[in-house]
């Protein structure tokens, strides 16, 4: 099946998307309990911040890496989510790849910043880089997301 290319026009995104980018994945339990919060969202493009704690560290000042993983993985799922309209008739999502190159020690709050590179009607393959308060890449990833029919 030929995919359409991610979409340049960075308007206003379908309702569709919006609701289910701030209530499903903002909202969702785990989202919630890592204060994950959305910054900007756009079509085919979302970019989260996540608040350092001492509590999401593994050891002193240093993030656990799959609290940033968690922090791609949503990015993705968003950035997949930013694209629909109701006439993809999408009834879910799921992570079907995640790959995270760690680059630096996420010690301060991060910001990730999911762009949807190619969309099909049954998925999506998105770039995520994540960054440190200074602009410093701390990660690159490639997020492979299912959308369900």
């Amino acid at each position: 099946m030929a995919g359409r290319p991610a979409s340049p026009d960075h308007g206003r995104m379908h309702t569709l998307a919006r609701t289910w980018i701030d209530d499903v994945l903002a909202g969702s339990p785990v989202t919630r309990a890592l204060g994950i919060e959305v910054v900007a969202a756009a079509p085919e493009e979302v970019t989260l911040r996540l608040a350092f704690r001492h509590d999401l560290t593994t050891v002193p000042g240093v993030l656990h890496g799959g609290v940033v993983a968690t922090l791609v993985d949503v990015a993705g799922a968003a950035a997949s989510a930013s694209g629909l309209t109701p006439g993809d008739a999408a009834t879910g999502g799921a992570t079907t790849q995640l790959d995270v190159s760690y680059a630096g020690a996420a010690g301060s709050d991060l910001t990730a910043t999911a762009t949807v590179l190619r969309r099909t009607r049954s998925a999506t393959h998105s770039q995520v880089v994540v960054r440190d308060l200074d602009g410093e890449v701390v990660a690159l990833a490639q997020v492979t997301s299912r959308i369900f029919h």
